[in-house]
């Protein structure tokens, strides 16, 4: 059975076209997808988000548990600071991303990705083995709403939370008379927050987030505009962009892996290794300069040889333009400014390099 948030019927109440992502009933959009995309470049915008995981690290041995098992240096985080992490295999390819938060000594929270939650308590239960150290999945325990656009946080102040977060930390708050953690995190580009609170309190929230937003533009997302809103940031998907034979440096996350952390991790061998001598594939983003849609799986060719594919494409409501991540070999001619082909319906169909992202972010 196609699992449901416990929002999910608001969402059919509101009109939305329904979908199934990852095993659960989720709306895509409520009206279209670049009306509800300007609404959060523009305004606010709120996601139901609640089909991601929640698992909570703990124990004695958490802090070196977690350094054992992605590539950045937890020793480094603060209490209530967070960090973008990637959870690696032996051979360095990614099982999923996540973010990490530290609650407190001995105590973090990790979320990660909906269709990766079995997957990822498999790893960490596989690798807990000589680590004095709890692995708890409270996934189907709590919900999350985001909260997300250029008067996000203004919104958010204006409802009695008079001090946010910093960038990428979280704290416990309380928003219409429910206590909850405020993660100031998203998946747009935009400012906002994240809210993390238990079941039985996400309808109330949800319905007074629209109920007092209406001055401010707030409307519900869906998937659709997620989509385009994290594509347009240069944010990676799981399942497109990230897979298990894809490594962090592949995928242009050097930034995100420390060369000087001393700890062992799955996979430093051959991320290192990259990141001392290169690689042989990489993420690059592109525009068409013909019209078309470059879409996932689509072929991508230079001098008629072809060089990579596709991950994420799709028109970009705030440039006008159709935009697209791709995997293409590592040649060492192909920069941005290059022209290269993809092939839509068996036509090869010129595209030109271009720097990521492709829009601005504003959530720092």
């Amino acid at each position: 059975m196609t699992k449901q948030t416990f929002i999910h019927d608001r969402h059919v109440e509101l009109g939305a076209k329904m979908v199934d992502f990852a095993g659960w009933h989720m709306p895509v959009q409520y009206t279209t997808i670049f009306e509800e995309h300007h609404t959060v470049r523009n305004s606010v915008g709120i996601f139901d988000v609640s089909h991601m995981g929640e698992i909570i690290v703990k124990g004695p041995d958490a802090l070196k548990f977690l350094n054992k098992v992605v590539p950045q240096d937890i020793s480094k985080l603060v209490d209530t600071k967070a960090v973008y992490c990637q959870l690696p295999n032996y051979n360095g390819g990614l099982i999923d991303d996540l973010i990490i938060y530290k609650l407190e000594d001995n105590k973090y929270l990790i979320v990660a990705n909906a269709s990766r939650i079995d997957e990822d308590i498999n790893w960490l239960s596989r690798n807990k083995f000589g680590y004095n150290v709890e692995i708890i999945d409270e996934s189907h325990n709590y919900s999350m709403i985001a909260i997300q656009g250029p008067k996000a946080c203004e919104y958010v102040q204006a409802q009695g939370i008079s001090s946010l977060p910093r960038f990428f930390s979280i704290e416990k708050g309380s928003i219409f008379g429910i206590e909850l953690w405020i993660s100031r995190t998203g998946y747009t580009g935009e400012d906002g927050v994240e809210l993390i609170m238990k079941n039985e309190y996400a309808v109330k929230v949800w319905d007074k987030l629209l109920e007092t937003g209406t001055a401010y533009g707030l409307k519900p997302i869906g998937l659709g505009a997620r989509d385009t809103l994290r594509l347009e940031a240069a944010l990676h998907l799981y399942g497109n962009d990230l897979d298990e034979n894809t490594t962090p440096i592949e995928a242009g996350l050097k930034w995100s892996v420390p060369a000087d952390k001393i700890d062992d991790y799955n996979g430093k061998s051959v991320i290192m290794n990259q990141i001392k001598n290169g690689v042989k594939k990489k993420l690059i983003g592109l525009k068409m300069i013909d019209r078309g849609i470059a879409r996932h799986g689509y072929e991508v060719f230079y001098n008629n040889e072809k060089i990579g594919v596709v991950t994420s494409g799709s028109p970009s409501p705030t440039r006008g333009d159709n935009i697209a991540l791709a995997y293409i070999k590592n040649l060492d001619n192909l920069t941005v400014g290059s022209t290269i082909q993809v092939s839509i319906r068996e036509k090869l169909y010129n595209a030109e390099i271009v720097k990521k992202p492709f829009v601005d972010k504003r959530n720092k």
